[in-house]
């Protein structure tokens, strides 16, 4: 042992190293303070820069795993109902991991926890508390647990949630209020890329307006315009499907004149009911129509299949001033997509009411054009009955008078002549004044309502509806001899279908490309018996030939009659 003098030098040795290493350690975790909080300031400028909001969203996320250490971190966003989560952003999962484990969460468990209360959660074992029920296959395992609300504007409007700490720790106070400060400047990100969003979005649908306005003022086409609606609505509101109808008149029904995207060909031309179908509901409605999954709506006729692959859908009258709407446009998202909010529809809405305002007017001034036409045809007829015929009635006149006086009889038969051809060309003259002074639209009903017309009188007597599609300028390629037989044969077609073949759905197709005239007629019924009675059939065939066109009998894959009609679409 050392002597009494060398215990009292030691002791104040041993004191001093103590104070040196609690002075370390307080160094040590100044300094670790200091980088944390380095860390925490980099972390909310990396989120604060980004405007785009996924973007915003997956800094957030990545963020919030280093600051605290994470392995694994997640931002899920709260659906407008307020119970589930409309979308999830992770780190630390393979996409190959996320493919084996299926479906994002929707809010159960220890996720719906933090819905239901949202305020921080801390867990060193997540299978301990009451709300968690273990997790799917292929999930990777998870223990220590921090969860934080995000609040935007005092609204939550998601929740951060972290696990698995490294090193296997747990987290701690410092955790959660490290993350409670980043959510906080996760929270002013958001909102500020949501306003941002919200101006780029409102920036593009007065674009489009000023687009469909200008295009219609300068005379587009309408079959142009109404695919340049389709297609701007798609596009701004990211939407998989596109289409546009428009009523056809004195039916009570719509006709698909526009559709763009998945699956346009199968809803181009159809012929929608007001009271089951979308469109039909929002046309007669006057007010936006939605649907969170087309596939299994019930407002939604099964036949013909139209919506594969597809999910969310919003259906918006086009104006809805005094006079009604003029049209209707359809959205729709692939299946899985977010729904239509109510901060996409009402810009929507906007869009097509301006749209309206354009056909209006755009309407006005073919009105316009039409008047000035007709009264330019009413001058022409004026000044040709009022000067040409009084002059070559005057001259016929002196001709006959002067050929009187002639001597010759070859050349007074020449001025017989000419007098005679004065008279034709009078006739002819005059013919042309009718034609310039008759004014268009007799009041009669163009082929396409005809044909709906007919369609609608046979489902009562069939016990369903056919399913109607058409196709070219029906009203104006076809001469209205031809329409009648079209109307007469698919009357016809209908009734056979009716009372022979028990069938459960028919087809129709009527359509033109300008030189050919097609009437298609499908029923899945039981065909046609080889002893039947062919008068129907022998009637529909003479009516082809005398037109220069064929009928052919068909029996298609699944069973029943395919019959196809098909004329010149001009007289012969």
């Amino acid at each position: 042992m050392g002597s009494p003098e060398e215990a009292r030098v030691r002791l104040p040795q041993l004191r001093l190293d103590e104070l040196l290493e609690e002075l370390q350690a307080r160094l040590d975790a100044a300094r670790g303070t200091r980088d944390r909080v380095h860390s925490l300031l980099e972390a909310v400028l990396s989120v604060g820069r980004e405007l785009d909001l996924e973007q915003a969203l997956r800094s957030i996320v990545e963020a919030a795993a280093v600051l605290v250490d994470a392995e694994y971190a997640a931002l899920g966003v709260i659906g407008p109902d307020g119970k589930r989560l409309s979308a999830f952003h992770t780190v630390g999962v393979s996409e190959e991991q996320i493919a084996r484990i299926g479906p994002y969460p929707e809010g159960h468990g220890i996720l719906g926890e933090l819905i239901r209360h949202p305020e921080p959660l801390r867990l060193a074992k997540i299978s301990e508390h009451p709300a968690s029920y273990g997790f799917p296959p292929h999930h990777p395992p998870m223990n220590s647990f921090l969860g934080v609300p995000i609040r935007v504007r005092d609204q939550v409007f998601g929740n951060l949630y972290l696990t698995e700490k490294r090193g296997g720790g747990q987290f701690d106070e410092e955790d959660a209020s490290v993350t409670l400060t980043l959510a906080v400047a996760a929270g002013v990100a958001i909102d500020n890329a949501r306003l941002y969003e919200e101006s780029r979005l409102r920036e593009r649908w007065l674009q489009a307006n000023a687009e469909v306005t200008h295009r219609l003022m300068s005379g587009g086409e309408r079959a142009e315009v109404l695919a340049l609606i389709a297609e701007r609505a798609g596009e701004i509101t990211g939407s998989s499907l596109a289409a546009v109808a428009l009523p056809m008149e004195d039916t009570g029904t719509l006709a698909v004149e526009i559709a763009v995207g998945m699956d346009a060909e199968a809803h181009r031309g159809l012929v929608l009911p007001m009271d089951s179908s979308l469109m039909g509901l929002a046309f007669s409605g006057a007010a936006p129509v939605t649907s969170a999954d087309v596939t299994h709506d019930e407002r939604i006729s099964l036949e013909p299949p139209r919506f594969g692959g597809l999910g969310p859908a919003v259906a918006v009258p086009i104006g809805t001033g005094e006079a009604g709407p003029r049209g209707v446009v359809l959205l729709a998202r692939k299946a899985g997509q977010p729904a239509y909010s109510a901060a996409e529809t009402e810009p929507l809405q906007s869009f097509a009411a301006q749209a309206a305002i354009a056909m209006e007017l755009a309407d006005r001034r073919q009105d316009a054009e039409q008047v000035a036409l007709l009264q330019d045809r009413d001058r022409i007829a004026r000044d040709l009955h009022d000067l040409a015929i009084q002059r070559l009635f005057a001259t016929g006149m002196t001709l006959q008078s002067a050929g009187r006086f002639i001597e010759h009889d070859e050349a007074a038969e020449r001025v017989v002549r000419a007098v005679d051809d004065l008279d034709e060309t009078i006739k002819i003259i005059r013919s042309t004044i009718f034609g310039l002074r008759t004014r268009e639209g007799t009041g009669e009903a163009g082929l396409r309502a005809r044909a709906v017309r007919v369609v609608g009188e046979a489902a009562p007597v069939m016990g369903f509806a056919p399913s109607v599609r058409m196709e070219g300028l029906l009203d104006t390629d076809v001469p209205k001899e031809i329409a009648d037989h079209v109307v007469a044969v698919l009357s016809e077609s209908l009734t056979n279908i009716a009372r022979h073949a028990h069938a459960s759905r028919a087809d129709v197709l009527l359509a033109t490309d300008g030189r050919h005239l097609r009437l298609s007629v499908t029923d899945n019924g039981v065909g046609i018996p080889a002893e039947g009675r062919r008068s129907g059939l022998r009637n529909m065939a003479e009516r082809a030939e005398q037109l220069g066109g064929t009928l052919e009998l068909t029996e298609p894959e699944g069973g029943g009659t395919m019959l196809v009609w098909r004329v010149p679409a001009q007289k012969r």
